[in-house]
């Protein structure tokens, strides 16, 4: 089944520009945030591991097995201007892991393969 869109691709892509260009107020970059959890949830479904980045949002994304009760067993979790980097491919996975700015645990937690998001990668 493919992950339910909340947030529309338009506003989206306009969010992650608009943050690529260092304009975003703060209702862009939440709405970025939500746009690209979904997005990666598109390209990589599952429940495997869960990926936070608080306060925007959470989700669930990576084939594998699922989780239904307590603390899953692959966390990601990163602050929002990191997230933003890694999906724009500003940043590399392995830079924001090995710097402390993503917490990674479980073996499917290894987003590097995913990272940067097609529909958010810098044209340059």
């Amino acid at each position: 089944m493919a992950a339910r869109r909340r947030t529309d691709p338009v506003a989206g892509r306009a969010a992650v520009a608009a943050w690529l260009r260092g304009e975003a107020a703060r209702i862009d970059v939440t709405t970025a945030v939500r746009f690209t959890l979904e997005e990666l949830a598109a390209v990589a479904p599952g429940n495997a591991v869960e990926v936070r980045v608080p306060p925007a949002g959470a989700v669930q994304a990576v084939a594998g097995p699922r989780h239904t009760r307590g603390t899953p067993p692959n966390v990601v979790e990163t602050d929002v201007e990191t997230w933003l980097a890694l999906v724009t491919g500003r940043m590399p996975w392995a830079d924001a892991v090995a710097d402390g700015r993503v917490r990674a645990s479980g073996e499917r937690s290894d987003l590097s393969g995913l990272l940067p998001l097609q529909a958010t990668r810098e044209r340059g």
